[in-house]
């Protein structure tokens, strides 16, 4: 696998209406992990498709040293496929089947090659991911988003890749399939590609690749160490900054004194010369050599100052913009011990299985709580969350809710109305406050000028989230409980640390779905629940 690699040069890549992606990109991947990051919408999963060939570039060339192996980030599966078929193996599987029932047909032999360990490589391969005991001939659509992910994974990874191209590997897995994942990975040896805004997986990554600006830039080092240099460049540009404007401040300075000894010494010499006496035609050269002489220094004074100014402007981009939401949030104050919510003997009849135990869930919410509900895909969080909602009625068991509103935030994203622009939806959610306060409010959501009447189906996921938060935490009442379904789901780094800020600036008490470490440590999360075989246990604080 020394030889794998990925070699990029002078690539060029437009959509079909023309609008850039990419314009005379040059890179080189070799083995070894790498993490790529940019904000959604700079191109990650479409140079991953360009890299695995699913697209063409315009300009430019692209090699892949060895075999390639592609997870994209929406697997192009349908739900009558066989976890075999997934993997690529029940032709070899059917051929083995058929040579050990006595049939030898040449056809057989040349359809298993070198496979005819398959089935145990296979298993092997899945008992890796966490698949243990799933059957080959089990159908897709009776897995969990999960666990069709950590299927792709190991379809590629029976490939025997030499590079590996992933994109949101970790989207839908629960934190023990997560982990499972890291360590595959960490033992893969050929050369890895990756676009995550998973930072614990980031932080298991050789080197990071850094996507803007029309180039790739690498930096050696995990994520941690990335985001280090980031910041230790991001000072240095401020400094280069400050250092230009002073800079220029000088140098306009000293233009407008050398103009005004220029004038002063212009109005001496015509004063001294009038007094003189001397001959007209020779005054008037001694003035024009004095206005040329003016001239001169002049000219040099603002060729400084255009040369500072460049100098401002050049360091000016170089600073790192980070947008951050600076909010207050004041409304969403809830008194400690309130009683939010009160469920006892919860139980709900899906499909005609019962979701929880046979006793039931029972839940007590008191605000300001941040709680954590974690535990295996399929275990039944969202039910207990849209029981909460009152979206679902328990079949058996009480519920009791406070007069306070509950707010409930989908994996879909689907509270706004997306004909409508992020204006127009902020003032139905909250059309008592005065217009002038609703863009000011959408400012500090990064909703600024034009970018306020923007459609809302034009946005992208972490903009659609940013106007979601808007219109629930400034909606008319606030809400006192707020629920939030795997938020960070298919959201770049810049987006997640957004909302990691306004749930930051929220007073009010919230429950969040993430299988994220690193988030809900960010978040404060100060109870934590888990719900798995039907039984919501308390497990105590982040990391326990």
């Amino acid at each position: 696998m020394s030889d794998a690699a990925v070699v990029c040069s002078n690539l060029s890549f437009s959509w079909p209406d023309d609008t850039p992606v990419f314009s005379d990109l040059s890179f080189t991947v070799m083995t070894g992990r790498t993490g790529l990051v940019a904000p959604n919408g700079a191109g990650k999963s479409t140079l991953l498709k360009l890299i695995a060939g699913e697209l063409r570039p315009s300009n430019g060339s692209l090699s892949v040293g060895g075999t390639l192996g592609h997870l994209p980030q929406n697997l192009p599966l349908t739900g009558d496929l066989t976890v075999a078929e997934v993997l690529g193996v029940d032709a070899v599987i059917r051929a083995l089947d058929a040579v050990e029932s006595g049939d030898v047909s040449e056809e057989h032999f040349t359809v298993i090659g070198d496979d005819w360990d398959i089935e145990e490589r296979t298993r092997a391969q899945l008992d890796r991911l966490g698949l243990a005991g799933l059957a080959l001939d089990r159908s897709l659509s009776t897995l969990s988003g999960g666990q069709v992910v950590s299927l792709g994974l190991a379809a590629q990874l029976l490939k025997r890749p030499d590079v590996l191209l992933l994109d949101e590997p970790t989207n839908n897995l629960d934190l023990e399939a997560r982990h499972k994942l890291y360590d595959v990975l960490s033992d893969f040896t050929g050369c890895l590609l990756l676009v995550s805004h998973d930072r614990a997986l980031l932080d298991r990554m050789e080197r990071i690749a850094e996507l803007g600006s029309g180039e790739l830039r690498f930096y050696g080092g995990d994520f941690t160490a990335y985001e280090e240099a980031v910041r230790a460049e991001r000072e240095v540009a401020e400094k280069k900054v400050r250092n230009a404007e002073q800079e220029l401040k000088r140098e306009k300075r000293e233009m407008q004194q050398a103009r005004e000894r220029a004038e002063r010494r212009a109005s001496n010499a015509a004063r001294n010369l009038k007094s003189a006496g001397l001959p007209r035609i020779f005054a008037g050269t001694m003035k024009r050599g004095a206005q040329e002489s003016a001239g001169r220094a002049g000219q040099m004074h603002s060729a400084r100052v255009v040369e500072a100014r460049n100098r401002l402007d050049e360091a000016g981009r170089a600073v790192r913009e980070e947008q951050r939401l600076t909010l207050d949030l004041p409304g969403t104050q809830v008194p400690a011990g309130r009683n939010l919510f009160l469920g006892e003997g919860m139980q709900v009849r899906l499909g005609g299985r019962q979701v929880f135990a046979e006793q039931g869930v029972d839940l007590t919410v008191r605000g300001p709580e941040r709680i954590a509900l974690t535990g295996p895909n399929g275990a039944g969080k969202t039910t207990l969350m849209r029981l909460i909602t009152g979206e679902l009625a328990p079949d058996s068991g009480e519920i009791r809710r406070n007069d306070g509103r509950i707010a409930y935030l989908s994996q879909r994203l689907d509270l706004l109305d997306l004909e409508r622009t992020v204006a127009e939806n902020f003032a139905a959610y909250a059309p008592e406050r005065p217009e002038a306060e609703r863009m000011n409010l959408l400012a500090r959501f990064l909703f600024r000028g034009s970018g306020a009447h923007l459609p809302t189906g034009l946005l992208s996921g972490g903009e659609r989230l940013r106007a979601t938060l808007a219109c629930v935490l400034c909606a008319e009442p606030a809400p006192q409980l707020l629920l939030l379904d795997e938020p960070t789901n298919n959201l770049d780094l810049v987006s997640a640390r957004q909302l990691e800020s306004a749930l930051n600036s929220y007073q009010g008490a919230f429950m969040v779905i993430s299988h994220d470490e690193r988030f809900l440590a960010e978040i404060g999360v100060d109870r934590r629940l888990r719900l798995a075989d039907g039984t919501l246990t308390e497990t105590g604080g982040p990391g326990v």
